[in-house]
């Protein structure tokens, strides 16, 4: 039996095979759908960006030190050539300062079940959008892409730039806008993403929620190799309620998509593995 952990080593590229270019980086990122780019404490089942340019897990920053440790830097500029080319998007799962990237082929899905259904209507304050929101996005619509300090001068000096980020995250939250650059002289550039993204945007408005969070589940367990229910529960309920992801799991369960297996006590999910397939690299049930 092979072990998890080694499997979530080699997949998310912490085995000493670290991703430096731009082609690697696309391979991994459609490889294993969603990846932090930095790690997060308490940990989530999550790949983390830096940890794959490095090749390795160990003594890896957070957010709050990367600013300290140079594999930062250039990790993040390969992720912004990532988003540059539209191979990845960003979102604000886990706030700003700590990119949740997901793949290009998967962004539909995450789309289907955070994003809006009318992207081009303005948001309003009955919506849910402050009012800073609604000028923000009204100021990425007519200049977009545009930095995060020229909309500052758009809006009005007197706005600081705490409300701007505030306005920020409310709009990246619905996927309203998207981060689609950044340099250290100007900081983040923006634009709306209906624009940035048209393809993906009407694929994610054509899918259900049913089959986008089931396309969502069965590419999570691709990405962490297998997970007991509560990580799927936790995980799934940052931007969808729980009750909806019970229901997906079992629906793929009954379908025969999913499969238990058992792994030192644990009961842990996992997409079914092909049979016969002697080189299968999937977990097996123990004895």
């Amino acid at each position: 039996m092979l072990d998890l952990s080694q499997l979530r080593r080699e997949k998310w590229r912490l085995d000493g095979h670290p991703v430096r270019t731009l082609e690697e980086a696309r391979s991994f990122i459609e490889s294993v759908g969603f990846s932090l780019m930095y790690p997060l404490r308490p940990a989530v089942q999550l790949p983390v960006f830096i940890g794959a340019w490095a090749g390795s897990e160990e003594n890896l920053p957070t957010w709050q030190h990367a600013f300290a440790d140079p594999r930062a830097r250039e990790a993040t500029e390969l992720m912004v050539r990532l988003l540059r080319e539209r191979d990845a998007f960003e979102a604000n799962l886990f706030g700003e300062n700590n990119a949740f990237l997901v793949a290009a082929s998967v962004f539909p899905y995450f789309y289907a079940l955070v994003g809006e259904r009318n992207p081009k209507q303005p948001p309003g304050p009955r919506s849910g959008y402050s009012p800073l929101a609604c000028d923000t996005f009204a100021a990425v619509q007519r200049g977009g892409p545009i930095s995060k300090q020229k909309l500052q001068e758009t809006l009005g000096g007197s706005i600081s730039l705490g409300a701007l980020d505030h306005a920020l995250g409310e709009l990246w939250s619905k996927l309203r806008i998207t981060r689609v650059d950044y340099n250290p002289s100007e900081g983040s550039f923006w634009d709306v993403l209906y624009r940035w993204a048209p393809d993906a945007v009407r694929e994610g408005i054509s899918l259900s929620v049913a089959e986008a969070l089931s396309g969502l589940v069965s590419k999570y367990l691709d990405c962490v190799i297998a997970a007991d229910p509560q990580e799927l529960e936790d995980f799934f309920s940052q931007f969808v309620s729980r009750a909806k992801v019970k229901d997906a799991v079992r629906a793929l369960l009954a379908a025969r998509e999913l499969e238990f297996v058992h792994l030192g006590g644990r009961s842990l999910i996992q997409i079914t593995a092909a049979r016969p397939k002697p080189e299968n690299r999937q977990l097996r049930t123990g004895n």
